[in-house]
């Protein structure tokens, strides 16, 4: 049996590598190293399969959220509700433009922002909500869209761990996540679903006048080479990055659905396990499966977590600090008490390997220690 990895991205390198090799070295040959021929086919190729107006790649996944946000005319002190069980670059980005980030708590089945949570947090300075696609399967846009419109909010999806998932609205129409919000950002950091070699991100729109305010933005505020409107960053998706994205977004749909089919292999051992919850899914949202997080009893979780380490099963926990609790954010004064179901996953969330080259050898292997475990515990 190969080694079980977290996230195999030589094995699926080894797949395509031919395609692979061959697009760097044509842009090596081209020099085109920034804002080449192949950025643009990725950002045309991505529009397309995402059925989106505009995607404008940039540098990395924080830097699409801040470009997001920073062409939206905030002002120093308004507020922006974020879930609080989530990556700390979702409200870092926040902070750091003098904005204050306002964390909510999560449901408990899907793990994403509460619609309830919401509606509970918001003030006459809130001006945007950023929903995070959690693991693999979006948040609640339905409720979301109806407090935004009543209260007349932007809404930026942060959809890095979702790419390629589908939302069903109640009215029958569905969309991909990212397309769905004002604004969408993503990453492209390697052991995403759509993963470059290197950094690299994008953002999504179909607001004509957002989509030109973001590009000249991430480009030091300049429309017209050498007139800058307004003050910007420098964040650009290099050539390189943009010629694997392009052979790997070929694959995204083939990509989520091995992930689908590890899960639901899991899923089929751990269904009638007792101590062990398995991911919920939500009737309104595929599952891509960024993540495969299972919920057990809190004086269970670390114990697992060292029993796998010692029979070579790698796993990863997701995330053992809620936001509120960072001590980057110790100034604004969170209270405990308004993120109890934060606070019970922090210490019940673990994560198993999920990634598209997991063999069956692998799982079986993987379910049979984690089983295993939990027998001699009844």
């Amino acid at each position: 049996m190969k080694e079980i990895q977290m996230v195999d991205l030589k094995g699926q390198y080894k797949k395509i590598q031919t395609l692979i090799n061959n697009s760097i070295e044509e842009v090596i040959n081209s020099t085109a190293f920034i804002n080449g021929p192949e950025v643009k086919s990725f950002q045309n190729n991505l529009e397309k399969y995402l059925d989106a107006k505009h995607v404008i790649p940039c540098g990395n996944g924080t830097d699409a959220l801040q470009i997001s946000i920073m062409s939206l005319n905030l002002k120093p002190g308004d507020e922006i509700i974020t879930p609080d069980f989530t990556f700390i670059a979702t409200a870092e980005v926040i902070a750091f433009l003098g904005l204050k980030p306002v964390f909510v708590d999560v449901e408990p089945g899907s793990f994403n922002i509460s619609p309830g949570s919401i509606k509970k947090s918001l003030s006459t300075k809130t001006k945007a909500i950023v929903p995070v696609h959690l693991f693999g399967q979006c948040a609640n846009m339905d409720e979301i869209h109806n407090i935004a419109k009543e209260n007349n909010l932007f809404v930026i999806e942060d959809t890095a761990q979702a790419l390629g998932a589908e939302y069903f609205f109640s009215n029958g129409l569905k969309s991909k996540a990212g397309t769905i919000g004002d604004i969408g950002t993503t990453s492209f950091f390697p052991s995403k679903n759509l993963g470059a070699y290197g950094d690299g991100g994008a953002i999504i729109t179909n607001n004509d006048d957002l989509a030109k305010k973001i590009r000249y933005i991430g480009n030091h505020g300049m429309e017209t080479k050498y007139y800058h409107d307004s003050i910007g960053v420098n964040s650009r998706l290099d050539s390189i990055q943009a010629a694997i994205l392009n052979v790997k977004l070929k694959y995204l749909d083939e990509y989520n659905q091995s992930r689908q089919k590890a899960a639901a292999f899991y899923d089929k051992a751990f269904q009638n396990l007792e101590n062990i919850t398995i991911p919920y899914r939500d009737k309104f949202s595929t599952h891509i499966f960024h993540q495969y997080t299972l919920l057990t009893d809190p004086e269970l979780r670390d114990p697992l977590k060292k029993y796998l380490a010692q029979n070579d099963i790698p796993s990863m926990i997701y995330y053992p600090v809620p936001l509120h609790r960072q001590k980057a954010f110790g100034s604004y004064g969170y209270d405990n008490r308004k993120f109890p179901v934060t606070e019970s996953l922090s210490q019940r969330v673990i994560s198993l390997p999920m990634h598209t080259e997991l063999e069956i050898e692998q799982l079986e292997y993987i379910v049979n220690h984690v089983i295993k475990f939990f027998s001699n515990y009844k």
